[in-house]
């Protein structure tokens, strides 16, 4: 004996759940015109820093020595084990080099300064850069010893226009890069291995920006499409809509809450797109199958029938999909926790959206049975097919 199915009223609170979801969309837009996505270092540029330590590392000892440096927006995670640190920044090391030997220079007085970072002359081989300095002279720096050969490797020193010339065998980034190593080694009282530092430049960080919204187009387009042609536009209307929905809900927290957005969490975004279509996609299929069988019954209550039948499949399937975020969240490490955070709001946002939304657009749009129904083809189409 079958259990008779118990029908929820979907459609009787659609008014209060569309003033909620307006609500909800006008805050997040709101949060993103405001505050602005906290972009992360693959769209700003930055540098990226690979450390493996002797011994377990000490994030916050690290991190006290990232904010000491004055480092713009610093990130220290583990990564692999206790004893490998990813250290993210969205300076780029040579910049902030420049800028620390601005201020050492500077403080000589006199007006000296370092008016440029010049490539060394073709005699110079195997130097990294030649710094030019205003107001100052070769004697003068020397006598402060500015350029210790021990960081710097071989330094010359030439005149010209009244300027001085120092040019050094290695690159002020690097030798900035192994300051900022020793100081987290003798604040960590360990010994760093630095495995690898790769810089991306802004320019990339806008190309994988404007690449990452196309995607998101894309995919919204296509979306569209594939309702419109597997059910009916009015059905590509209410997914696009509970798409967008779930999308802004979702960079909303992120606004709001200044956490960063990086790559993981635009994959997020795509791969929230790819899940809850396939909700709405299972819900709409629903709807068409009892529009065609209850063709009697109002729109609305056809609508609540099918819900109801799919409500147990949906709780089953975000239930086993939050258990494997949660996991992702708490025990993957700092590195996914964008990614898994990102997919635990959409997921909410998604399974309201497939149920209040995506349906109500749809019955708003009057979808009827007569929609739905497969066409008829006429006499002279019958005779002509073999």
């Amino acid at each position: 004996m079958t259990k008779e199915l118990r029908v929820i009223d979907f459609m009787g609170v659609r008014h209060y759940t569309s003033a909620l979801s307006i609500l909800i969309v006008v805050i997040s837009i709101a949060s993103l015109a405001i505050n602005g996505l906290k972009l992360g270092l693959d769209f700003t540029g930055g540098t990226q820093l690979e450390l493996l330590l002797d011994k377990p590392a000490d994030l916050d000892k690290i991190r006290e020595v990232l904010e000491a440096e004055e480092l713009k927006s610093p990130v220290a995670v583990l990564f692999g084990s206790e004893q490998e640190v990813m250290i993210r920044t969205q300076d780029q090391m040579k910049e902030k080099a420049q800028q620390k030997l601005s201020s050492v220079i500077s403080g000589l007085g006199s007006g000296a300064a370092l008016e440029a970072i010049e490539r060394p002359r073709r005699e110079l081989e195997g130097f990294a850069d030649t710094l030019v300095l205003t107001n100052v002279s070769s004697e003068i720096v020397s006598q402060k010893n500015l350029f210790p050969a021990a960081d710097y490797g071989r330094v010359d020193y030439q005149q010209r226009d009244g300027k001085t010339l120092v040019t050094i065998e290695n690159p002020i980034e690097s030798v900035y890069l192994r300051r900022i190593i020793s100081d987290i080694e003798k604040a960590t009282d360990s010994q760093i291995q630095l495995r690898s530092s790769e810089f991306v430049g802004p320019q990339i960080g806008d190309e994988l920006r404007d690449q990452g919204g196309l995607g998101l187009l894309v995919a919204f387009a296509l979306v569209f499409l594939y309702v419109a042609v597997q059910f009916q536009w009015k059905f590509s209307i209410g997914a696009i809509i509970g798409l967008i929905h779930d999308v802004i809900v979702t960079l909303g927290f992120f606004a709001f809450f200044h956490w960063d957005f990086d790559l993981t969490v635009l994959a997020a975004i795509l791969a929230l797109i790819g899940y809850s279509i396939n909700d709405t996609i299972v819900i709409y299929d629903r709807i068409r199958e009892n529009f065609r069988i209850l063709r009697k019954m109002h729109p609305h209550e056809v609508i609540n029938i099918s819900i109801s039948q799919t409500l147990g499949r949906t709780i089953m399937t975000s239930v086993s999909v939050f258990i494997v975020l949660f996991c992702l969240y708490f025990i993957a490490g700092e590195t996914l926790q964008g990614f898994a955070l990102a997919l635990i709001i959409g997921i909410v946002a998604g399974t309201y959206s497939s149920v209040y939304i995506c349906a109500n657009i749809t019955a708003a749009l009057g979808i009827t049975k007569e929609d739905l129904m497969p066409k008829v083809r006429d006499e002279n189409e019958a005779q002509e097919t073999p």
